[in-house]
């Protein structure tokens, strides 16, 4: 028969074999609904294990495997047994009796269902549940700074740490042969510390385009996984790529979510993320071009083995902006936008005493939308001074006794 006449009838069933018995006119068989049973034949027939069949009116016929449901799954190899393999599939390990039909090693990701075992092996790395190995290139954290048209012009005020950021390219990246001539140690990272909304995360994606480095950016939460050694495999994975480019920055925002001060209290995968930021830290080679970049709010909270000099080498704090950086900001976002002059810059600069950057970016937002709502194509003084009320009048966070309050 061909698929066409088996899916023209409904007279009949479909028979995955399980196990041939009895001379093989005996078979135990499973159907498309999931149930299994035993069967039998008049006569011997030369069945194996895996075959499908097709019965009906007492007459069987072998059917092509397009006619069966797809019934396989994917798990990782955690390891090989004398009798089969030990499978970590979904959230369980299960065993697979016998030896595999193909050439199998402890971390790869393999094909396999109840019948035939193990089908095939899909990659010799263990794939994320989540994203089910998409990422084989690590796409997902390459950011392309140049998108924007990015540079140091882009980042009011902060003359210092922008100095600190300039810096750190001339001597790790522009000068790394003679740094390797000297003999000298690489800088291996950066921690940013401060308020949050004071350019942190800006700043890097600015230090990755003029350095013409390839941009890795890894949010913390977004790294933690609940697979036991995926996070750990990713940040192995990440580090190698990133050690492949002619120079490369590895950007951690929110670092102290997934690198905190290690307890009693700790669970196991915070303590073996941090295990692992430290060895791939000291395990740099002197000739790398690759600079690591953390930002942290609560830098308090960071493993301390982290911090010591040899891996986070610099610390860059980033405080609130002082009048001289608020108006910078400010002047520097007005570029960027449609405005009619003059504006109270100077002013509102003074106006903001303890705003953050991000606080600076939003009264142009909110400008934006005021001008825009009331039919103009440019933002006026009335626009500046009605959107800096909105943002001074905004709810605010603010952290009390280890807690978030709003006020």
């Amino acid at each position: 028969m061909t698929d066409a006449e088996y899916a023209s009838r409904d007279d009949g069933q479909f028979i995955k074999v399980i196990d041939v018995i009895e001379d093989g006119y005996v078979f135990f068989g499973r159907l498309t609904n999931g149930g299994s049973a035993r069967f039998s034949l008049p006569e011997p027939v030369g069945l194996s294990r895996g075959d499908i069949i097709f019965t009906t009116e007492g007459r069987w016929y072998p059917a092509p495997d397009t006619v069966w449901p797809e019934d396989g799954s994917v798990g990782v190899i955690r390891k090989l047994l004398d009798d089969g393999v030990a499978l970590e599939g979904g959230a369980v390990i299960r065993v697979l009796k016998g030896k595999p039909s193909v050439e199998v090693a402890v971390g790869n990701t393999v094909e396999y269902n109840d019948i035939d075992g193990i089908v095939r092996v899909i990659s010799d790395t263990p794939l994320r549940y989540r994203d089910a190995g998409v990422d084989d290139d690590l796409h997902e954290y390459v950011i392309d700074p140049s998108e924007n048209g990015l540079s140091f012009d882009s980042f009011g005020g902060y003359e210092d740490v922008v100095s600190r950021a300039k810096e750190l390219i001339e001597t790790q990246l522009d000068r790394a042969e003679e740094l390797k001539a000297i003999g000298a140690k690489p800088v291996k990272g950066v921690i940013f510390t401060g308020a949050p909304g004071t350019g942190k995360t800006h700043l890097a994606r600015i230090i990755a385009q003029v350095s013409r480095a390839k941009f890795y950016l890894v949010s913390g939460p977004s790294i933690v996984s609940k697979w036991v050694g995926d996070s750990e495999e990713t940040l192995r994975r990440l580090f190698e790529e990133a050690a492949k480019q002619e120079r490369a920055i590895i950007f951690f925002d929110e670092i102290d979510s997934i690198a905190g001060r290690r307890t009693n209290d700790s669970n196991g995968e915070s303590k073996r993320v941090v295990a692992q930021l430290l060895t791939l830290l000291d395990g740099f080679e002197a000739e790398s071009n690759v600079i690591v970049i953390a930002a942290t709010n609560r830098v308090e909270d960071i493993d301390e083995a982290l911090l010591r000099p040899g891996r986070f080498d610099w610390e860059i704090d980033f405080p609130l902006p002082t009048v001289e950086d608020r108006y910078k900001i400010l002047q520097v976002r007005a570029a960027r936008l449609t405005t009619v002059d003059p504006l109270p810059l100077e002013d509102l600069a003074k106006l903001t005493d303890g705003w953050s950057g991000a606080m600076l970016t939003a009264i142009w937002t909110e400008a934006a939308l005021v001008a825009a709502g009331d039919g103009r194509k440019a933002i006026a003084d009335e626009d500046l001074a009605l959107a800096f009320e909105r943002v001074r009048t905004r709810p605010t966070r603010v952290r009390a006794e280890g807690s978030d309050r709003v006020t």
